[in-house]
């Protein structure tokens, strides 16, 4: 495939390409994450009953992701490079609220589910870089008061963040790649069904196996991101 023929590539990605980096996918076949439930460390309501837990529960995810040990893989970077040598439009939607596409160098990224090395007031709104723990007496940086941050993420029963920026662009896109998402999280699994049917692009999956809605794409790529991505831009 050509893709210096394409005018406007949009890729969404989703837990599994950060699996290889070490980053631990969303939730478990038991419905657990990290041995939490899920609604007690990832919806308004957990955090509400107990901000010491989930504040917690993201501080160990922060630390895990400032660790030597995770750091982004060949899918990363060969993103990364991708955009910056493709003469068209690259938009970057990430459902990960990891930094691994920023740090291989990706620049026009659209965080949709937040940033784990952020943090928000409650008070006003405000977002601030964050790379360290939140207790409930750590003071917030813009109104200074104590218990008022929580994590910058986007969790179940919010609604996502950029969606008209990226309704935009996947109605603007002529091609579409899925990397590493399952196809079972909404309104991202219906990304693809806008891109086909509404801009008519030409819709690619890589997975390790067929997602929720794969016949919802032109064609499946399987095998490990880190293998494939690098591979598919290679041979392009």
């Amino acid at each position: 495939m050509e893709l210096n023929k394409y005018r406007h590539v949009v890729v969404l990605t989703g837990a599994g390409i950060s699996a290889e980096s070490g980053i631990k996918t969303f939730r478990d076949q038991d419905g657990l994450w990290e041995n939490h439930k899920i609604e007690d460390v990832a919806t308004p309501q957990g955090f509400l009953r107990n901000k010491t837990l989930v504040n917690q529960f993201y501080d160990q995810r922060r630390r895990q992701l400032l660790s030597p040990e995770v750091k982004p893989n060949l899918a990363h970077v060969a993103l990364a490079e991708f955009e910056a040598n493709f003469k068209g439009k690259f938009t970057l939607i990430t459902q990960n609220v990891d930094n691994l596409h920023q740090r291989a160098g990706s620049k026009n990224i659209i965080p949709m589910h937040g940033e784990l090395l952020k943090v928000r007031c409650l008070r006003t709104d405000k977002i601030f870089e964050w790379h360290g723990d939140v207790t409930s007496s750590t003071p917030c940086p813009c109104c200074q008061k104590a218990g008022g941050l929580r994590p910058h993420i986007v969790w179940f029963g919010e609604m996502p963040l950029f969606m008209d920026e990226i309704e935009e662009s996947l109605r603007d896109c002529d091609l579409f790649l899925a990397i590493g998402t399952s196809g079972q999280v909404y309104p991202a699994a219906m990304f693809v069904q806008t891109a086909r049917h509404q801009a008519q692009a030409h819709t690619i999956e890589f997975n390790l196996e067929k997602s929720a809605n794969h016949s919802d794409f032109h064609q499946q790529i399987f095998g490990p991101a880190a293998t494939t991505v690098p591979l598919f831009f290679t041979r392009t």
